[in-house]
């Protein structure tokens, strides 16, 4: 039988593989770590508790049953079947358990890049963090639909390069460093489909420091 590997809360999570198991446990909702009004202006309040008690618990359920439903699949044939829901809700949680510690009110950590390893990297493949800024939101507003945009490091290259993904599919080609979730429900709410100025504010909340976190462990 399949589970996705542990919650999306570090790095580790970076490959987002699935792994056999002899033993399977529920996986759960992840808790915020802030309150849910704490990023506004930028996130409301009100997109916070639905993006996350709502849009994420429903992945959290589906990965759920799709597991039980793997598990006593009967035929190959049946677990193939299974494959869709298996990576639309395994996705769909891990992707949102790392969206939200990529996050922090902008009176704490919030859109707060330090001279550090991370700035130096971004410098050196984006020129400046400006030009970083404007080509992750210029590559993440042109996705049709629904997706993500990432900022991932490339293993083979050693470099950080900007990504997008469809739907719910997780990351798997770079380690994630920093994901934004591009679904309507991320954003509607308060950006209707203006996609650029929902980008553009969310650099206010993203939180730098456990992007490099990451950033380090991905390239250590």
């Amino acid at each position: 039988m399949f589970a996705i590997v542990k919650t999306a809360l570090r790095p580790a999570i970076a490959r987002h593989s699935v792994v056999a198991t002899t033993c399977r446990s529920k996986h759960t909702l992840p808790d915020l770590p802030y309150d849910y009004n704490a990023l506004e202006p930028y996130i409301s309040e009100e997109i916070m508790k639905l993006h996350h008690q709502k849009h994420h618990q429903t992945y959290v359920n589906g990965l759920n049953a799709a597991e039980e439903s793997y598990a006593s699949a009967k035929t190959t044939k049946e677990q193939i079947a299974l494959q869709s829901a298996l990576k639309f809700n395994g996705g769909g949680h891990i992707n949102h358990s790392l969206f939200w510690k990529n996050l922090a009110p902008a009176n704490g950590d919030g859109g707060k890049l330090s001279d550090g390893p991370l700035k130096k990297a971004i410098e050196r493949d984006f020129g400046s963090v400006e030009d970083f800024k404007n080509k992750f939101n210029t590559t993440t507003a042109a996705i049709q639909g629904s997706g993500w945009g990432w900022v991932g490091f490339n293993t083979t290259t050693k470099k950080l390069e900007i990504v997008t993904t469809a739907n719910q599919d997780p990351l798997i080609s770079h380690v994630p460093i920093i994901g934004v979730d591009i679904w309507e429900h991320a954003f509607y709410l308060q950006y209707k489909n203006v996609k650029p100025d929902y980008l553009n504010a969310i650099w206010n909340v993203i939180n730098f420091k456990e992007a490099e976190a990451r950033f380090l462990e991905a390239s250590s």
